[in-house]
């Protein structure tokens, strides 16, 4: 499986392409798409497009993971950052290539085993998992590749819950996992679960 993974921005949009092979993950390649401040956005957003089609037709991903939008006190970053996202969706599925989105917090659980690790241990771990002799230079390119980790290890699980006839019908994937015997969370000494 081939994975990209995308931290998209209109200024510096992270990417990151990994492979599982026999178990083992490795990076095919990872870096930045930089645009010029002084150009017009649709300039900015056409580049960034461009790029990420070069990128699918080099590396044929089975699927792109994107970072969730997080909304933080500016709300004109967060528009940017929407529009950068919106047009790595757009060459993904110009391309028939599936996408997936996760959180900031979902990434960092997957690859360090904490929601709320800091960049720089990510970048760390990134390095661990992909066999790199150092973490990646940019912080946009750790990001994205662990965007693609994440999705990587994350991907088999929802898609065996999605296939689950019971999920089909409308179960949720706890009461699945119930019916199968998993125990219920039960009460502690102060009635709490």
């Amino acid at each position: 499986m081939i994975v990209l993974g995308i931290d998209p921005g209109i200024a510096n949009t992270g990417y990151g392409v990994v492979v599982r092979r026999s178990g083992r993950l490795a990076a095919l390649d990872g870096g930045v798409i930089q645009t010029r401040s002084e150009l017009a956005p649709e300039r900015r957003l056409t580049l960034v497009h461009q790029r990420l089609l070069d990128l699918i037709d080099e590396h044929t991903p089975g699927a792109m993971a994107l970072e969730e939008l997080y909304f933080g006190q500016n709300a004109g970053s967060a528009f940017a950052v929407g529009q950068a996202r919106g047009v790595a969706v757009l060459a993904a599925g110009q391309r028939d290539v599936p996408c997936a989105s996760y959180t900031p917090q979902q990434v960092k659980a997957a690859v360090c085993g904490n929601g709320r690790a800091p960049k720089e241990q990510v970048a760390r771990m990134v390095a661990t998992l992909l066999g790199l002799p150092q973490a990646p230079g940019a912080d946009h390119a750790a990001d994205a590749l662990a965007v693609a980790i994440c999705h990587v290890h994350r991907a088999p699980l929802a898609a065996a819950v999605a296939d689950h006839p019971d999920t089909r019908r409308g179960a949720s994937p706890i009461r699945i996992a119930r019916r199968r015997g998993a125990p219920r969370k039960t009460p502690d000494a102060r009635g709490k679960r």
